[in-house]
């Protein structure tokens, strides 16, 4: 019987240091495989913003869907344009003299290729609607709008993926803790996302500390 006791509180004691160990490595673990992954997403993130801003450019508007975001990607190019001063003589039958007139002249250099600008030698435009990590093949969510600000009427648009799909097999407890983030350090609330639909901005609400990564 007390061989019995004995080895009942070894596994009872066992089973307790294995819970205290993950308690203590489980949140370090999660930590570093969240910054790994929201790394990556946070980086396709960048290149759909970099995509849309010159999609903005060329058509006046952003793309409300990848189809036609990465169609203009892949044929799309940027005029390369000069402008300089000038001036002539015209005769001005008011006056009845020559006067000076004064114009401003756009010359049209050439044209580059905005996938070369963007991308260089990389076809990832190619897949950038693919979540990293996703396991079900689930793909970042976009929309686009035009809103009324201070009178004038502004695109916006808006990238986002839920955590729970990029961070889909880690423990619950931690991810629901990573849900109701609210700190300058951090990426608030339940999604990684690029851009806004009720702001003017193309900023991303993830910390600077993700953008310095992709420095190094």
């Amino acid at each position: 019987m007390k061989t019995i006791l004995q080895i009942i509180l070894w596994i009872v004691c066992v089973g307790l240091g294995y819970l205290i160990y993950r308690s203590v490595t489980g949140p370090i673990e999660f930590q570093k495989v969240k910054e790994e992954r929201f790394a990556e997403v946070i980086s396709t993130l960048k290149d759909i913003r970099d995509s849309q801003v010159a999609y903005r450019t060329v058509n006046g508007r952003y793309a409300n869907d990848f189809k036609s975001l990465i169609a203009f990607v892949d044929t799309g190019q940027y005029t390369i344009t000069q402008r300089r001063d000038s001036s002539y003589m015209e005769y001005d039958k008011v006056y009845g003299i020559d006067m000076l007139k004064e114009v401003t002249i756009v010359d049209t250099l050439g044209f580059v290729a905005i996938k070369d600008s963007i991308f260089k030698n990389s076809d990832r435009y190619k897949t950038m609607m693919n979540v990293p990590y996703a396991q079900g093949g689930e793909k970042f969510d976009i929309k686009s709008d035009v809103i009324q600000k201070g009178g004038y009427s502004a695109p916006v648009f808006e990238v986002k993926v839920k955590k729970d799909i990029v961070l889909y097999d880690q423990p619950q407890d931690l991810l629901d803790r990573e849900n109701a983030q609210i700190s300058v350090e951090e990426v608030n609330g339940s999604e990684i996302k690029v851009g806004s639909l009720t702001d003017v901005s193309t900023n991303g609400n993830w910390p600077p500390i993700y953008d310095k990564k992709e420095d190094q």
